[in-house]
């Protein structure tokens, strides 16, 4: 099995935030099927109290030797965005 590597940046909850997570309880507390436009804003998963996920521009990076990773421009991080998370899963 092999890990891998995955970074993206979140923008904090907001007004547009705040009423699809309320659609979303509303829906899951009724018993009722989450909107397909409430489902792809949250990237069909539960809301994330840190906000709203987004890509980075990001790319691999390797030394050619035994180091490897992930490369970031933060001149391309959207300014709206102000935690990042690097995912390592197996």
């Amino acid at each position: 099995m092999s890990m891998s590597t995955r970074v993206v940046g979140f923008v904090p909850p907001d007004d547009d935030w705040r009423k699809m997570r309320d659609v979303w309880q509303a829906c899951k507390a009724a018993g009722i099927a989450v909107p397909t436009v409430v489902e792809m804003f949250f990237d069909d998963g539960e809301p994330d109290p840190q906000g709203q996920e987004v890509e980075l521009p990001s790319q691999e990076w390797t030394n050619g030797d035994m180091c490897q990773g992930i490369e970031i421009d933060v001149a391309k991080i959207p300014s709206r965005v102000k935690t990042i998370r690097f995912y390592n899963c197996w």
